[in-house]
């Protein structure tokens, strides 16, 4: 076998592929042989076809199966022998493919970057230190009563954060529009679900009352057909309903599986929860912006192949997120592109640190990682069995636990600065950037 190797590109290679004719020739009586034990020909008995016969009736789709099978595998003999890590098939070319001669293909291909992780020291981390404080849970069990506000029936008018049962006639320049009329529909004053002034006009409404508003849809609605066009909306107020907030007793704490140890047992385990949230927020902070400083540290150049699987995956995520009638290649791909390349890039520089640092999942921590999982529920310890009897679940939480390690490795070296904020700053999401 004859290989020469020619760089296109930074990462694409053109690999020319000589294969002897004897090789071919043998693999071709290979597969004749094969078809003589088994081929059945009228006038023969099973086995006893002459070769002439078989090589007669056969002969072309063996060789052609012969071909295929070679070009495949002289493909990987030749790769490793070159030393080269494709990332992705190659597209093949016969140059030579006659009956008789030796056959010449060429392979054009990517290969995986080779390239030294660095930088470290030149990565700035701002690590959030924060407590959870008395005040904060109680704010917490505010919003946990606000979220299980019931609504009783009100003999007044409206005011914000009364739920109205309303119907709704909508109408722009005398003429009714898709979407903009309904019946007995719930809507809480004040929640921000109806575009702006629609909910300001219904306070102080009763029960049985009509009223005719005149709000605009914001300049940036997704309807484009209706943004920034001032509509008329004539609505009915069925009814009107006060928000009433539960009690903080029993049975307002066995909604959350807290049965034992009144207030002060069900403040234990709030803050037990909003301490393990912020634990994890922090961590992912500090996670993103190590990430992030890997990136900036470590620009490399990635196949195109590489991207475009990566783009495919997302591509069915979203339609498995969002459903509807949607196939995964009718989203644009320039949808995912930035995203699908971000994702390889840090992909190939974690590996890479991995790699360089010899770094192996430590046992100790996935198992507190599935403990820290576990704790969230009711029977932790038949969480924990479950995990370790499920491969693919451990080895997804070996993925985190060596991820975080990486997160260590540079953390020891990076610049870290400490900041005090309070539990609310610290598990706020990060805003994504916003788009030019």
């Amino acid at each position: 076998m004859q290989v020469s190797v020619e760089s296109t590109s930074a990462l694409e290679r053109r690999m020319t592929v000589g294969v002897s004719v004897e090789r071919i020739e043998t693999e071709v009586n290979k597969r004749l042989q094969q078809t003589a034990r088994r081929a059945k020909v009228p006038g023969f008995r099973p086995g006893k076809v002459p070769m002439s016969v078989i090589r007669q009736r056969y002969e072309d789709a063996a060789r052609q199966e012969a071909l295929g099978d070679l070009i495949q595998s002289t493909f990987y003999e030749a790769v490793v022998e070159q030393k080269l890590n494709p990332a992705g098939a190659p597209a093949v070319e016969p140059k030579s493919f006659e009956k008789g001669k030796d056959l010449e293909y060429v392979a054009t291909f990517e290969v995986f970057p080779e390239f030294t992780v660095g930088g470290f020291e030149a990565i700035a981390i701002e690590r959030l230190q924060a407590d959870v404080a008395d005040a904060d849970v109680d704010n917490m069990l505010e919003i946990l009563r606000k979220q299980n506000t019931r609504f009783e029936a009100a003999e007044r008018a409206a005011e914000n954060g009364d739920q109205l049962n309303i119907d709704f006639v909508g109408k722009i320049d005398g003429e009714t529009f898709a979407g903009g009329s309904a019946k007995g529909t719930q809507l809480v004053l004040g929640s921000g679900r109806m575009i702006p002034g629609f909910e300001d006009a219904l306070v102080g409404a009763k029960a049985g009352e009509e009223r005719v508003i005149n709000p605009t849809f914001p300049a940036d609605y997704q309807n484009l057909d209706l943004a920034g066009k001032t509509a008329e909306f004539t609505v009915t107020v069925n009814s009107i309903a006060a928000p009433q907030l539960p009690e903080l007793n029993d049975d307002f704490f066995a909604l959350f599986g807290v049965k034992e140890g009144g207030l002060d047992g069900f403040r234990a385990e709030v803050r037990k929860n909003m301490e393990r949230e912020l634990r994890q927020a922090i961590k992912s902070k500090i996670k993103n912006q190590v990430m992030d400083g890997l990136l900036a540290a470590n620009p490399i150049e990635v196949p195109k192949a590489l991207i475009s699987n990566e783009v495919d995956r997302l591509r069915v995520q979203a339609v498995q997120q969002f459903g509807g009638n949607l196939k995964p290649d009718q989203l644009p791909a320039e949808l995912f592109e930035e995203q699908a390349k971000r994702r390889v890039v840090l992909g190939l520089v974690v590996a890479e640190v991995v790699k360089q640092c010899e770094l192996k999942p430590d046992d100790a921590r996935v198992r507190e990682m599935i403990q820290e999982m576990a704790s969230a529920y009711q029977e932790p310890e038949q969480v924990v069995a479950w995990y370790y009897k499920n491969d693919q679940q451990m080895n997804e939480v070996r993925s985190v636990v060596l991820e975080e390690q990486v997160v260590d490795t540079v953390l020891q070296k990076a610049n870290v600065t400490d900041k005090a904020v309070s539990y609310e700053e610290a598990v706020k999401p990060v805003e994504a950037p916003q788009a030019a």
